[in-house]
């Protein structure tokens, strides 16, 4: 395994940058088999990313979860496995609407105590790991006070099940909820020169000690400076700012900051990253791809060291980038 420089989220550590798994399910980016799939995971863990973040609410019936339970099997110790629950609801558990800033306005939670336990047996089960190092409900339900589902994660750690409280998808204030009942380790955001946390959940997170893992760190891949055309299946096409004349106008603004890439002899992937992990130091990125040599490319950002006058470079080129459309994907 290639060593990454380390980090903290809360008192876990893991590599400076993960991996997102979300990308391995049909239905993300496209059609993809089983077999690159896990080619894609073994990969990630070979060049050091010891986060590995999925979700029960990837895939149909905990494909996701399989998939990343399969590629780690017999190297569990070597991995920090992040899940996630609430999403995607079984036979028979109520939906409640998450209003989100997408093409279909809202999805379909539930994070009741109650039902907490039952998601954390079956994606233990999925993942074919007695313990789960990280978990957060996926989105925090409108019809629960955060500090109960909370609650019920909390007897998790306390029965061994789970090791590390996360939240995913919240507001500042409902972070301070949820750490006054048990500490958090990290709160997962969406980040990226493409979409700025917000601050306020970022001032929160630094005051009370809590890691960001940093979703869709590269755009959902426009930050690559790859992307010109998607296929049917891809599910960016309902974002705005993937749409024709929007992304034309948004490659146009990236110009800058393929350029400053260029000059450092570095890819435009790379610099994302490499600009990500200067935010704050304890800021955990999730890219995610399903080819080993972008992963690779990727990883290698956690060695890149930008110096000031290239920080302000990139800056004033970001003042610039102001994106058109909405870069909102789900995380």
């Amino acid at each position: 395994m290639t060593v990454v420089p380390t980090r903290t989220l809360g008192d876990l550590t893991t590599s400076a940058i993960g991996f997102g798994a979300m990308v391995l399910s049909p239905g993300a980016y496209g059609e993809i088999d089983e077999d690159r799939a896990l080619t894609a995971l073994r990969a990630a863990v070979d060049e050091g990313a010891t986060l590995i973040d999925t979700s029960d609410g990837y895939g149909e019936a905990g494909h996701n979860e399989s998939i990343v339970g399969r590629a780690v099997r017999g190297r569990r110790e070597q991995v920090v496995i992040a899940t996630k629950f609430g999403f995607r609801l079984p036979e028979g558990v109520q939906a409640h609407a998450f209003p989100v800033n997408y093409s279909f306005g809202e999805l379909a939670v539930n994070a009741e105590p109650r039902h907490v336990r039952g998601y954390a047996e079956t994606s233990l089960r999925t993942l074919g790991t007695d313990y789960i190092d990280l978990y957060y409900p996926h989105f925090p339900d409108p019809t629960v006070p955060i500090e109960e589902t909370v609650g019920a994660v909390a007897e998790l750690i306390g029965d061994g099940l789970v090791r590390h409280l996360g939240l995913s998808n919240v507001t500042a204030e409902q972070l301070r909820r949820a750490h006054a009942v048990h500490p958090v380790a990290a709160v997962q955001a969406q980040w990226s020169m493409w979409s700025p946390v917000d601050a306020e959940l970022h001032r929160a997170a630094r005051e009370l000690g809590v890691g960001v893992v940093a979703w869709s760190p590269l755009g959902s891949g426009f930050l690559t400076g790859t992307v010109r055309d998607l296929g049917e299946d891809d599910v960016r096409r309902f974002i705005p700012g993937f749409e024709g004349a929007n992304l034309k106008t948004n490659n146009d603004r990236f110009a800058p900051l393929r350029e400053i890439a260029a000059e450092l002899d570095i890819t435009p992937s790379q610099l994302a990253l490499a600009w990500l992990l200067h935010q704050d130091e304890h800021v955990v990125p999730i890219p995610g791809s399903r080819t080993p040599a972008h992963i690779a490319e990727n990883l290698a950002a956690a060695h890149t060291a930008l110096a000031p006058d290239i920080l302000a470079q990139i800056e004033q080129a970001l003042t610039t980038f102001a994106p058109e459309g909405t870069s909102t994907l789900l995380g």
